[in-house]
């Protein structure tokens, strides 16, 4: 198995949908190429940006088959397949091999609290079921719930083809330990930063990239990082760390965030719709106006 294809930057795709929510493939197809044309390494679908929380069963197959066959192997994809279930996350899993994803992105059970052993034999099952490589999503402000430091380590020791984590935590101490404990063993893991922010420290650290949504709408500051850490040159990754501080307030413009995204890459240039699929709602203008401001402050 080729692990190094997963380093770097795999920015998480926003899902472009029309007014009644239903996949809008031209506009899908230009943000794709838009990702692939600005240098990502990568890119995530159908993760927490993604909307797959707000989709139907048919919709999620709907934006997995038609990504995954637009990309055509031009950088590799990783496909978010998380259910409250096993046996559903399962059934998209087996999906994402049938269409030909890289990898798949597993975000914890949400809603019913679970004990450590019952994560533990959700993510083995899960990785036992299909031949894709599956990276664990730790992300525990949605789900209520952290994977745990315990559980992360005897998977990464017991389970060969779970190679990989997107620690998405607001403290980087908890991707530090991770690190500490797992490449202790195994030194390969892959370590992604969610919040984009702390894609650099992830680095430092001996992670091996970030899933940043800032990607979409502005390339050459997490892209940038990513390059000139890996070009060692650090006063540019510094630098474009510090543009990226301003960018962040984006997030907290709006709950969920998707119509934010959105707004942005039509901002940076990118025509896309930026309708979202309810519940979520679209941006007021006022908040729109926000977003504008915040990307023009960046240029």
């Amino acid at each position: 198995m080729n692990i190094d294809k997963f380093k770097g930057v795999f920015p998480p795709v926003p899902t472009i949908v029309d007014g009644k929510g239903h996949l809008d493939e031209a506009g899908m197809a230009r943000l794709l190429d838009h990702i692939i044309t600005s240098g990502a390494n990568g890119m995530l679908i159908l993760g927490s940006g993604g909307e797959f929380c707000h989709m139907s069963h048919e919709t999620r197959l709907a934006v997995a088959e038609f990504c995954v066959n637009y990309v055509d192997g031009r950088v590799p994809v990783l496909l978010g397949i998380a259910a409250p279930g096993t046996a559903e996350t399962i059934e998209y899993g087996q999906h994402a091999a049938a269409i030909g994803a890289d990898a798949v992105l597993v975000v914890n059970p949400y809603y019913a609290q679970l004990n450590s052993d019952y994560l533990y034999h959700h993510y083995r099952t899960i990785a036992e079921s299909t031949p894709l490589p599956v990276f664990l999503y730790n992300f525990p402000a949605l789900t209520g719930q952290d994977i745990g430091l315990e559980v992360i380590t005897r998977l990464a020791r017991d389970v060969p083809n779970i190679i990989g984590i997107k620690d998405t935590i607001d403290n980087i101490s908890h991707t530090r330990e991770v690190i500490n404990l797992v490449h202790g063993f195994r030194p390969d893991f892959i370590i992604f930063s969610g919040y984009d922010e702390y894609m650099l420290d992830t680095l430092i650290l001996g992670g091996h990239g970030g899933i940043p949504a800032t990607f979409n709408f502005a390339p050459e500051v997490t892209g940038g990082i990513y390059k000139a850490f890996i070009a060692k040159d650090y006063e540019r990754a510094f630098s474009l760390q510090r543009r990226l501080a301003k960018l962040s307030p984006l997030y907290a413009l709006e709950t969920p965030f998707f119509g934010v995204i959105k707004e942005a890459i039509n901002a940076s240039g990118v025509a896309i719709s930026t309708e979202v699929i309810a519940p979520a709602r679209k941006l007021s203008p006022e908040k729109i106006s926000l977003v504008k401001d915040i990307i023009h402050n960046i240029r």
